[in-house]
């Protein structure tokens, strides 16, 4: 076998004349930063949220927020709800009614009835109350047990609806102020209506 020789000089500068217009069929073995293509800018990059922070609100002229509860928010109770309403009657008649010193010219007692049986008992008697003249009347619902379970089955659904049925149609235009009765009355268990003239 006989040995191989070199290129000579000729050919080595004629070889690089020739390669410089060469473009190569396959191209070189990747490298081991080519292996892998660089995907990050295809990957959805991860955003951690910030924390909601609740718009600030004015204060007696002044830039406020509310300050964070450690314990968890209870709903207000429908007594509640009405005590925070405007007063939409007579201040000083709205007092005495609040600490029981007027009394109910009738009462609808609505306990132990189903949601759907007491809304018409509840309209009824509210256009009976208006069309005989009547401005003070007490709706008995009943403190129920507790407030657990869906709405149309748990004890003291009535306390919560009847409030809603009262400020909305067709007893809304009928209806002035609706409050918590006064203990002596059945306090939370029980509502004062007053109807317009």
């Amino acid at each position: 076998m006989s040995r191989r020789r070199g290129l000579s000089r000729e050919d080595r500068v004629l070889w690089s004349r020739v390669a410089r217009t060469a473009s190569p069929l396959r191209p070189s073995s990747p490298s081991a930063d080519d292996e892998a293509p660089d995907i990050s800018s295809f990957v959805a990059k991860k955003v951690t949220p910030a924390p909601y922070q609740p718009p600030p609100f004015r204060v007696g002229g002044s830039s406020a927020l509310p300050k964070p509860s450690s314990r968890a928010t209870v709903a207000p109770s429908p007594a509640e709800r009405l005590a925070s309403n405007p007063v939409r009657m007579d201040a000083k008649t709205y007092r005495r009614m609040a600490q029981g010193k007027l009394r109910p010219e009738a009462r609808l007692d609505l306990h132990g009835m189903t949601l759907a049986e007491a809304q018409p008992e509840l309209i009824h008697f509210i256009h009976a109350a208006r069309a005989r003249g009547l401005r003070l009347v007490l709706v008995i619902t009943g403190k129920g047990r507790g407030d657990h379970g869906p709405l149309p089955t748990r004890p003291g659904a009535l306390r919560h609806q009847v409030p809603h049925w009262l400020g909305s149609a067709p007893l809304a235009p009928l209806v002035q102020q609706v409050s918590a009765a006064h203990l002596r009355h059945g306090g939370e268990g029980a509502y004062y209506v007053y109807l317009r003239r």
